[in-house]
């Protein structure tokens, strides 16, 4: 968007809005704005009309009061790590930065929780709490960046959801500003209150209910061993043979990552690992728990590697080596950057059983758009992100981009799957809610929102369409732009 085109806030509004954070704290200028035109998905760029550092939960209050008292819509937004255009303001309204409010307020190991600001870097509390033996299980791949209040508004996951569960699993309580400016708390301190589950309703409602502004977690006790394997494959097929092998003998892993050859290249040139020529596929395998019993499971493992004709089975020596295979890991989504100039991250979920043939379609999908697709996702529970390749500045690529994406959720949908498994709808897919729920389940949906959101200005256009304008609303899938 050029720059004369940005949204602009009339003075008075913007003197208004520095007298509740001060003026210091409110960005107007075009640059300054052009920063926060986009989160983690950068192909859909919306600058908004100011953003606002907030530092406690009462400015939050009056700034969303303020907004409701002059029709202004709004968003909030941390870290901008999100991958699905959730902390995009669609219509010039303002963003309220929240990445100021990043402390941790209190930890209590003997009970298991800790609270904290949704600004806070996850990673940051586990190194909190790590030398008392404690951490925070949730942990995208983004964990060095994203904060913990995206990760509630997404309902993130990461590569340990398959034991241990997503965001939700972990959130005891929450402190919300309503879009009236209410400040309310759902859940506490305790593991199950009564009444309606609040907690589950705003955990993963991708801001669209309220803006959280205190965070109650659960913390886990660290295991007493955790043991990490790498198995390489000569085909994609066998890997994915492998995984569900691996669960139908009941062993449930902390984590079971798949990796393929594209990515594996990409991280092998940064890290150098030794993973074995003529590899197509990898599995990242962990296992945690009490020490009696891990040597058998990893025996186990490493049978099942051998059964589908796994040309390396290496088990990590030690914690350096076992730090390398998941900076392997959670570092290809930026490796992939010495391949592809650009790319596109999807993120599907299909039923385990069905990877071998949804994998080899995606692979047919992008070829027939003539691009290329990197594939590293949570295989253990079916979770896919596809990383589309291509470059940014051909915009016919862009077009064919967004096209095989359109086409690989359809496939999760069709094979029994879902549009998201932790990235959210956000604008991105709102489009293609209508191919996963009917009208009457759409419309409790919106009924909810606009139950706590009457006049829709809190993160407006995201996660929930109206049912009568799932096929009007502005969004990627679908849309003429792309046809």
């Amino acid at each position: 968007m050029p720059i004369s085109s940005l949204p602009r806030l009339e003075p008075r509004l913007l003197t208004e809005l520095g007298s509740f954070v001060g003026s210091s704290n409110v960005l107007t200028a075009s640059t300054d704005l052009l920063a926060y035109d986009c989160d983690g998905t950068t192909l859909e760029k919306l600058p908004p009309s100011a953003v606002v550092f907030v530092s406690h939960t009462r400015q939050v209050s009056e700034i969303v009061q303020w907004c409701a008292r002059n029709k202004i819509s709004y968003t909030a937004r941390g870290a901008g790590t999100g991958l699905s255009g959730g902390a995009l303001t669609l219509d010039g309204g303002i963003l309220i930065e929240l990445s100021r409010m990043n402390r941790i307020l209190s930890v209590d190991t003997r009970s298991g929780l800790a609270v904290v600001e949704p600004g806070l870097v996850n990673v940051h509390l586990t190194r909190a709490v790590s030398e008392e033996g404690y951490y925070f299980a949730p942990d995208p791949s983004s964990q060095a960046a994203c904060t913990l209040g995206g990760n509630v508004a997404e309902n993130s996951g990461g590569p340990h959801t398959l034991k241990y569960g997503v965001t939700t699993n972990h959130i005891l309580g929450l402190t919300v500003v309503l879009p009236s400016g209410e400040i309310v708390e759902v859940g506490g301190e305790c593991r199950g209150t009564p009444g309606y589950d609040l907690i589950g309703l705003f955990v993963g409602s991708e801001g669209t209910l309220g803006i959280v502004t205190r965070i109650t977690v659960r913390l886990m006790r660290a295991p007493q061993t955790t043991r990490t394997l790498l198995l390489s494959f000569s085909s994609t097929l066998d890997a994915s043979l492998a995984v569900s092998a691996i669960i139908a003998q009941g062993i449930i892993p902390a984590a079971l990552e798949m990796m393929d050859r594209l990515v594996c290249e990409a991280v092998e040139k940064k890290l150098s690992l030794g993973i074995p020529e003529g590899t197509e596929a990898v599995l990242l395998v962990e296992i945690d728990g009490f020490e009696a019993g891990q040597d058998d499971l990893v025996s186990r493992i490493e049978t099942i590697g051998s059964a589908h004709d796994a040309l390396q089975v290496r088990a990590a020596r030690n914690d350096a080596e076992r730090s390398d295979l998941w900076r392997a890991r959670k570092g290809a989504f930026g490796a992939i950057g010495s391949i592809s100039p650009s790319y596109y991250t999807h993120d599907g979920v299909i039923p385990r059983s069905k990877l071998p043939e949804v994998l080899a379609r995606i692979d047919e999908i992008v070829a027939e758009e003539g691009l290329r697709v990197a594939n590293v996702f949570h295989a253990g529970d079916g979770n896919l992100h596809p990383l589309l390749l291509f470059d940014e500045r051909e915009a016919d690529q862009i077009v064919r981009a967004h096209r095989a994406g359109e086409a690989i959720l359809r496939l999760c949908v069709e094979v029994g799957g879902s549009l998201t498994g932790e990235h959210g709808i956000g604008f991105e897919k709102i489009g293609a809610m209508s191919w996963l729920f009917d009208e009457a389940t759409l419309s409790v949906m919106h009924g909810v929102r606009l139950a706590l959101n009457p006049d829709q200005l809190c993160n407006p256009g995201k996660a929930v369409p109206s049912p009568a304008s799932c096929r009007e609303v502005r969004r990627v899938f679908g849309s003429k732009r792309y046809a």
